[in-house]
This record gives C-alpha cells, sequence and structure tokens, in this order.
C-alpha cells in the first residue's frame, strides 16, 4: 500500500476499506484527496496500524457486490439512482417532518433546542434536491451517451456542457457544500446525541440524520471517487 496512495483511493478498492474509514472518523468522500498518512495525522492515529487494518480489510471477501473500476458505467450510474438518489428522495422529507415535530415541541417545553438544525437541514434539503436533478438530467445522460457511443465505435456525442468535465466540477462543489453541511449538523446535534427525556421521534430523527450522513458519504464516494474519475478518462479517450 503505496505512501502516496489517497484516501479515495483506498475506499475505491473496497468496501471494507470504506467501513474502517467510518469507524476512525475519517472522511473518504469529499476529503478523499489527502493521502492516508495526512488524514492519519489529522485525527491524531498512528497511519502504520490503520495502513495494517485496511490491508487486513481489503484482503478479505469483497463486500461491495460489484467491481464499480469495471462495471459498465451505466450500471454504476443505475445503482447511485436506485440506492442513493431514491433514498434521498424517500429519506429527506421524513427527517424534515421529524425535526418540525421535534423543534416545535422541545423549543416550547425545554427552551432552545438543536438552534440553527431546520435552517441548515432545509437548506441541505434544498441544494441536494436540485442536485440530484441536474445529476438525472444532464450529467448521467451525458456519461451513459458517451459509453453508449464508445461501445458502438460511434462519434461521441455532442456535448452542450462542452465538456463533462463542466458539469462534474459543479457536482464536486457541491459535495463540498452537503460534507460542510453534515459537519454542522454534527455540531448542532451533539454527534448525533439524544437527551435523557429525548421521546421516540427525537431518537428517530437523531438515528435517521446519522444513517443519512452515511448514505451520502458512500453516495459522494462513488461519484468522487469512481464514477467521475472514469467518465473523465473515457471523455478523454474520445477526443
Amino acid at each position: 500500500m503505496p505512501d502516496t496512495q489517497t484516501v479515495g483511493e483506498l475506499a475505491a478498492q473496497s468496501l471494507a476499506a470504506v467501513r474502517v474509514f467510518e469507524k476512525y472518523g475519517i472522511d473518504y468522500c469529499c476529503g478523499g484527496k489527502q493521502p492516508l498518512a495526512d488524514a492519519c495525522r489529522a485525527k491524531g492515529y498512528d497511519a502504520e496500524s490503520l495502513r495494517s487494518e485496511l490491508e487486513a480489510a481489503i484482503a478479505g471477501p469483497a463486500p461491495w457486490g460489484a467491481d464499480w473500476h469495471t462495471a459498465p458505467l451505466a450500471d454504476l450510474i443505475e445503482h447511485i439512482l436506485a440506492t442513493h438518489h431514491e433514498y434521498l428522495k424517500r429519506e429527506l422529507p421524513a427527517v424534515q417532518t421529524r425535526l418540525e415535530k421535534v423543534y416545535r415541541i422541545y423549543n416550547e417545553r425545554y427552551g432552545p433546542t438543536l438552534v440553527g438544525l431546520p435552517e441548515v437541514f432545509n437548506a441541505l434539503k434544498t441544494e441536494l434536491e436540485a442536485h440530484l436533478m441536474k445529476e438525472e438530467r444532464i450529467l448521467f445522460p451525458a456519461i451513459a451517451g458517451m459509453e453508449a457511443a464508445a461501445q458502438s465505435g460511434g462519434p461521441a456525442p455532442a456535448n452542450h456542457c462542452g465538456s463533462v468535465s463542466n458539469p462534474i466540477r459543479v457536482m464536486e462543489a457541491e459535495h463540498e457544500s452537503a460534507g460542510n453541511a453534515l459537519a454542522a449538523i454534527h455540531r448542532i446535534t451533539g454527534d448525533f446525541s439524544v437527551p435523557e427525556y429525548g421521546c421516540a421521534t427525537y431518537r428517530a430523527l437523531m438515528s435517521g440524520l446519522s444513517e443519512l450522513e452515511q448514505d451520502l458519504h458512500r453516495h459522494i464516494h462513488l461519484e468522487n471517487n469512481v464514477l467521475f474519475p472514469r467518465a473523465e478518462e473515457l471523455e478523454n479517450s474520445q477526443r
């Protein structure tokens, strides 16, 4: 495992590596471009120990269910749509409903509670909903069209964005914004903690926010570290 290998490259090799990074709270999606040694240093971990754990995890049975480095891009896109886009479309409104209820009741009964969370979450929800639409209507069809042309031996389709790299850069910037929102949610909720007097809805809210973070991390990782680099490589090969 080379010292220069980035967190994102390691995460892209195996879901087992992703689980190791999640265990230690290392950002493998938006922060995936940093070398492992730098990520360990920032968290105060011993790089050699973590590298050994990663090597053991990666050497085990592959739990991805598919090798997204070699699978058709159309299959990877379909996986992202079915697994992550559908999840967000279902869960964002559900979390918002819980948040509205908890925020209203607990601020009335116990004083200032989860101050700032509605604003941060609603901004995240709005941005993600627009983000999904842009991927589904613009970026993903462009990538699928390039791949279909390559498979048929035909010319690459015209791209009104000029290059697939242009919408990719926009998506990456929005991923970074989502990462910042998740960090703010962590801070406001005290790492998704529930007070002793927290009801079932409060617990469901914290559980939903935690699950949302995990899904977004894996979603962003698959795009930033696998789909986008492969799409740009394909585009370059067609020039």
